[in-house]
């Protein structure tokens, strides 16, 4: 999908960010993978019938650890929608109806990124706001296979699991 929207792009360059990770596949129905060219898109929803109670967006690799944490506390009854956001420019520049559908106003919003922080802010919430988390690094400097450092740093299921438990207390 992003390899179409690529060549397809005619009003300003393109760039595939890959990983060396071995990521599990996420399975989309057609809905999610024509979204895909929307910037964001929902990847799961609250899947419980209670009102909603957090929103994990993720992008790329991190992507798995957020449908990790949301079945970890589905198990706990805490309803939580995965975002998948492989592309903010492109998700900003949809109208603000679809963007308050995937992202509505008032539900406490965590996000993941095996990097810097600082740009997910503008989705989640000031980092003083306690409806408002990012589990990132922003320091670089260390080598090791992606696990390793995903669990040095903090960037795993159980932590964001801890954080949307946090965001919603």
């Amino acid at each position: 999908m992003a390899w179409a929207a690529a060549i397809e792009r005619s009003d300003g360059p393109s760039a595939l960010l890959l990983t060396r990770q071995n990521v599990p596949f996420q399975p989309r129905d057609a809905a999610q993978a024509a979204a895909i060219r929307r910037g964001g898109y929902v990847l799961a929803d609250w899947g419980a019938p209670t009102a909603p109670r957090a929103v994990i967006i993720a992008t790329g690799s991190e992507v798995a650890l957020a449908m990790a944490a949301r079945e970890a506390l589905a198990a706990e009854g805490v309803a939580v929608r995965v975002v998948s956001m492989p592309c903010t420019r492109i998700f900003d520049r949809q109208d603000a109806a679809y963007r308050a559908g995937v992202l509505p106003a008032g539900v406490p919003r965590v996000a993941v990124e095996a990097g810097s922080t600082d740009g997910w802010r503008k989705y989640v919430g000031a980092a003083d706001d306690p409806r408002a988390a990012v589990i990132g690094l922003d320091t670089f400097g260390e080598s090791a296979p992606a696990g390793v450092l995903f669990k040095h740093f903090g960037i795993t299921a159980e932590a964001l699991a801890t954080a949307v438990r946090q965001v919603t207390a």
